[in-house]
């Protein structure tokens, strides 16, 4: 039976630079994927610098989960394999060429799978990474049986890029990838999609779901919103989530026989001088995707959205495993007079939940918001700000207490196997005291991985 939910907290943060509903193709030369995409991971590499590759060819493996392949986007030469410290891999770096050869698996019709058909084939592929679980929101662990799946068929971070648009045309590619994707439980595949919104074809009558709709400010969007108020997770059970636009990935690849790891991604940004989608490979170098596109000099890249994104390099970053969005603001270094654009100031440009300054009189303006914290670090301090746009039935302020001082009794009975770190990406935003409380939670739930699962 299909839910309707209705949030009353949230929070929508309206900037300049939503992407234009224009197409365009971006001719990216070099790729890499990323091991720090997938938190926990621990590569085992299969290939060396020099070495070719195709489209499809595992590039390493999980080393305790070897049955977990990652794939090469594209059909080229390994030019460089990057490390952090203590030889941490950080990137593996690949220059495309002409030929775009795959690995090919075969064709497949998901209606004639089994669910250890549909396993195998998703792992063999290298599609298996794009399922992820809760608790964790970590690649899911094949060996586990989610009592559900939850697909969500909007973003509503800031700047999102729009699946009905982007989905145009992906009817029977979605249908097919939720087919599989239903093979894998015994209870429901959830598709929950934004209230009152006309939706494109690929998104309405989709079989073997069970429909929902959810109305509110962000983080409606977020699956963990959605998790919550359907069908929340207890201690010892599991729910694998996949995002919507990676589902008509998965059902591209498995109707065609070989891994499409085309993207169509959104450029999006006050700093972007066009707005656009730009048709890409999974993985992309930026340099390509913004070339003679930015405005000033004094910017900051993120792949992603501006509350959980990653920051990158402009000249030598690369597109994120789970990303669909390129978002560029204005770096937020430069000093700010205290008495025109400081704390003293009227704060007219500035955004405002709590009447601090006039432009909460203004809600629904765009704004162009830069990186700075305006603050430092400060001790931290109850406000009330956090519970304002978190729409759980969690008490936030005491669950990220509870992850500083690694109370694990205390982190189990607020809630945390609910959440991600993405879950709390507003409370971050409006947090006076300036605390990282999405890389808070990360620790939390690493703690709770080793010392509860």
């Amino acid at each position: 039976m299909s839910r309707t939910i209705k949030l009353r907290k949230g929070l929508d943060i309206k900037l300049h630079g939503e992407a234009e509903k224009v197409k365009s193709t971006a001719e990216a030369k070099a790729f890499a994927i990323k091991p720090p995409d997938f938190h926990g991971l621990v590569p085992k590499m299969t290939v060396k610098v020099g070495d070719k590759v195709k489209t499809g060819s595992v590039i390493f493996f999980n080393k305790y989960q070897e049955e977990i392949k990652f794939v090469s986007p594209v059909s080229g030469e390994i030019t460089e394999i990057v490390r952090g410290e203590k030889r941490r891999i950080l990137e593996v770096r690949i220059k495309a060429d002409a030929e775009n050869s795959s690995e090919e698996f075969g064709a497949v019709n998901p209606d004639n799978l089994d669910e250890a058909q549909a396993k195998e084939i998703l792992l063999k592929s290298g599609l298996w990474p794009f399922i992820k679980m809760r608790p964790l929101d970590v690649v899911a662990n094949p060996n586990d049986k989610p009592k559900a799946i939850f697909v969500s068929g909007f973003d509503s971070a800031p700047l999102a890029p729009d699946f009905d648009y982007v989905l145009h045309g992906e009817s029977e590619a979605f249908q097919a990838g939720i087919t599989a994707l239903s093979k894998l439980t015994n209870g429901k595949v959830h598709l929950t999609n934004r209230a009152n919104a006309a939706h494109d074809e690929a998104l309405k009558g989709v079989k073997g779901v069970q429909n929902n709709t959810i109305a509110g400010k962000h983080p409606a969007g977020n699956v963990g919103t959605q998790i919550h108020h359907i069908d929340p997770i207890n201690k010892g059970e599991i729910v694998w989530t996949v995002n919507a636009l990676d589902v008509a990935l998965i059902g591209r690849s498995l109707l065609a026989g070989k891994i499409d790891t085309s993207r169509l991604v959104a450029l999006t940004g006050s700093e972007v001088k066009k707005t656009k989608y730009i048709k890409t490979t999974l993985g992309a170098e930026i340099a390509a995707l913004i070339e003679d596109n930015i405005e000033g000099e004094n910017y900051r890249v993120i792949s992603g959205n501006v509350l959980t994104g990653d920051k990158v390099d402009p000249k030598d970053g690369y597109l994120g495993f789970y990303h669909n969005q390129i978002t560029v603001i204005p770096e937020g270094d430069e000093p700010k007079f205290v008495i025109t654009k400081g704390w003293m100031g009227p704060g007219t440009g500035k955004f405002s939940i709590n009447r601090t300054y006039f432009s909460w009189l203004t809600p629904n303006k765009k704004r162009k918001l830069d990186t700075n914290l305006n603050g430092e670090v400060r001790a931290f301090v109850v406000t009330g700000e956090m519970e304002k746009v978190f729409p759980f039935d969690i008490y936030p302020m005491q669950l990220v207490k509870a992850t500083i001082y690694n109370d694990i009794d205390l982190m189990e009975n607020l809630g945390i196997y609910e959440v991600a770190p993405e879950d709390f990406a507003l409370c971050e935003f409006v947090c006076t005291s300036k605390i990282n409380i999405q890389e808070k939670i990360r620790k939390g739930l690493d703690v709770i991985q080793e010392e509860c699962m």
